[in-house]
């Protein structure tokens, strides 16, 4: 079997595709599963430094919101803070410990060789958008109320927000080649993945963002951030349809699972 590292049991779990969730021997995957395998101690520096960054932006989001709104008084902004850092970090160790390897990956640079360049001009602009309405928000429901939002309809966003981040959980339970550039990895045996929401429409993790930005506005109480949310969605439109582009260029046997699977983001739609 390989040696292991001493000390740590070598007895794996194993995901829906037979996979080990935890790698601590030299063996080689196969093909079908991950490229490499990530001993505990290689895996708890990435879990900590994913949750420094999701500190960090937890802080950045907070001046925004609360910067605009002029005051700290704001629970509906708590709320919306607290549901991002729970469903974030619940991704997070989920991935820890089924899928180090694509944990790994999604820390890289946004920047990355093999990108597409309209992917690398993409996330700018909306990195962008993104600070532009937080403070839009916080402008809205709170320093100029513009916006009047009923209770339940926010308590119905934060039940959607909720759904949206078990969407999006799922999507990575399934796809172990999920990160965050356009790319064909060819150094980690990229595959079509065709089971799961994968059978319904081929870019579910686009889908489940139309679900949760709206949510957002929602629970934060705003009406224009409900609005501007278009602004994204429109940008993750254009993205699903430039991805598919290259993945149906690029990557083995995508055009067949294209020809069975009919809708990219919605299905019976689109």
């Amino acid at each position: 079997m390989g040696k292991y590292n001493a000390g740590l049991s070598p007895k794996l779990d194993r995901n829906s595709r037979g996979c080990p969730t935890l790698a601590l021997f030299d063996k080689a995957l196969p093909a079908t599963c991950y490229q490499r395998w990530f001993s505990m101690a290689e895996v708890a520096p990435m879990v900590i430094k994913i949750c420094v960054v999701l500190v960090s932006e937890i802080f950045f989001f907070a001046a925004l919101l609360f910067g605009a709104a002029g005051t700290v008084r704001w629970p509906a902004a708590w709320a919306d803070l607290t549901l991002f850092l729970a469903g974030a970090l619940w991704i997070t160790l989920r991935l820890a410990r089924r899928d180090p390897a694509l944990l790994a990956e999604r820390l890289k640079s946004p920047w990355q060789k093999g990108q597409p360049f309209w992917d690398k001009i993409w996330i700018l602009p909306m990195m962008v958008a993104w600070c532009a309405w937080l403070v839009l928000m916080g402008l809205d429901a709170v320093r100029f109320r513009w916006s009047v939002m009923p209770v339940w309809l926010q308590c119905a966003g934060a039940v959607v927000l909720i759904l949206s981040f078990w969407m999006i959980g799922r999507v990575f339970r399934e796809n172990p080649f999920l990160t965050a550039v356009v790319r064909i990895q060819a150094e980690r045996g990229h595959r079509v993945v065709s089971t799961g929401p994968y059978a319904t429409i081929r870019h579910p993790l686009y889908a489940s963002m139309l679900i949760y930005l709206p949510a957002n506005a929602l629970v934060l109480g705003s009406w224009a951030g409900l609005a501007a949310s278009v602004v994204f969605l429109g940008g993750i439109v254009f993205r699903t349809a430039m991805e598919d582009r290259e993945l149906q260029r690029g990557l083995s046997g995508y055009t067949e699972y294209a020809a069975r699977v009919r809708y990219r983001l919605i299905p019976f739609i689109w």
